[in-house]
């Protein structure tokens, strides 16, 4: 009798635009017709929703960044298509508030879909899932970077990365399971390698027990490496987020993880095209499949070396200073707009530079500079 576990997991699913139409007709399993039925061949099939169900929460919170929703036909979607567990760390599941989770997870409860990941508060939402399978139990800890999603001790959100927590339940379930999975939600957008940080953090996680580690959150693709023999996988990319404004780019190609739990831990990556020239999710072929695979082969030589990582990641951060310092000016949008165009100067007083340095670079600071932004925004 085999006993190995096969488990599917996919990225970032945000049914919008285009797709957001076929969702509410009759021909919404186009959208995934291609990716059913090796979904349907795996043990359990996971999946990253990257909205909340929103149908009745009209009340966005106050965030950066986009609001994105949907209705309870992207769970029917899901469910049909071979899917069993929906994570929500992410940083729009609470694009909608409280309400809108509550929505979410009513509706993932009535389809009879898992979740992990979010909650009514910070314990709930750190929760481990447990799954029976063969015979074995599977554990999946879901969380994710910091933004305006996060779950407080009494508030809902997601469960943030936090490794002191996530050390705490990875001890947990390895008491509790055979095979432990931690699915995390972060790194740099549209950018494909993993920073230094992430790395040394994802590492820790198989130090203290993961038999895998899963990334998703940055809209492209990133590679993977084996550390102490257990998989860790930077970014899946997109599964299923139309975008008008992004074809025919990164933002359209991504690829989901087979991972095969047995004696050894082993995986097949299934790359794919999404919401490019067509609304929905087919499998690449040919040249195109190729060309996909040299990409991570690439990744994969420049994560095994610090060096080289932590160049890349320096050289990437240095693309867009000058944006960023103007966003942190104190001027409005016309004398912003003259700067970037640079009609005006970019002058930063030193002693400022030097105060905010200080206060997020010391974690004491950091706390009470974040705790008075927020407050700012209540």
């Amino acid at each position: 009798m085999d006993t190995t576990i096969k488990l599917l997991i996919a990225g970032d699913f945000c049914p919008n635009e285009r797709v957001a139409t076929i969702m509410e007709s009759t021909e919404r399993e186009t959208i995934l017709n291609d990716i059913a039925p090796l979904v349907q061949s795996c043990d359990m099939g996971i999946v990253n929703l990257e909205c909340p169900v929103a149908v009745h929460a009209a009340q966005p919170i106050v965030k950066e960044g986009p609001h994105l929703k949907c209705t309870p036909a992207a769970i029917e979607l899901l469910k049909d298509s071979g899917f069993s567990l929906v994570t929500l760390a992410n940083n729009h599941i609470l694009d909608y508030g409280q309400e809108g989770l509550e929505e979410t997870t009513a509706a993932l409860d009535k389809a009879g879909l898992a979740h992990v990941g979010a909650g009514k508060n910070l314990k709930e939402a750190g929760s481990v899932y447990y799954r029976e399978c063969k015979g074995q139990r599977v554990a999946v800890l879901n969380c994710c970077e910091h933004e305006f999603s996060i779950a407080g001790e009494e508030s809902a959100g997601a469960n943030p990365l936090n490794p002191v927590r996530q050390w705490q339940a990875l001890q947990d379930a390895r008491q509790q399971a055979d095979f432990v999975l931690v699915i995390v939600h972060g790194g740099h957008e549209h950018y494909p390698l993993p920073s230094p940080r992430m790395q040394e953090t994802y590492r820790f996680f198989v130090d203290a027990g993961a038999d895998a580690v899963i990334n998703h959150h940055q809209h492209c693709t990133s590679g993977y490496e084996r550390y102490k023999g257990k998989p860790i996988f930077y970014g899946l990319g997109n599964f299923c987020f139309d975008w008008k404004g992004k074809r025919d780019s990164a933002w359209n190609y991504g690829y989901m993880v087979e991972l095969q739990l047995g004696e050894t831990i082993d995986f097949a990556l299934w790359h794919y095209e999404q919401c490019n020239q067509t609304p929905d999710v087919h499998l690449l072929e040919g040249r195109k499949k190729e060309q996909a695979e040299v990409q991570i082969q690439q990744l994969n030589r420049i994560i095994a070396s610090p060096k080289e990582l932590a160049g890349a990641h320096a050289r990437w951060m240095d693309e867009d200073e000058r944006e960023w310092l103007v966003a942190m000016l104190p001027f409005g949008r016309i004398i912003k707009a003259l700067i970037r165009r640079r009609l005006l100067p970019l002058r930063l007083l030193k002693r400022t530079v030097v105060w905010m340095l200080n206060k997020t670079a010391c974690e004491s600071h950091r706390d009470k500079l974040l705790h008075i932004m927020k407050k700012q925004i209540r």
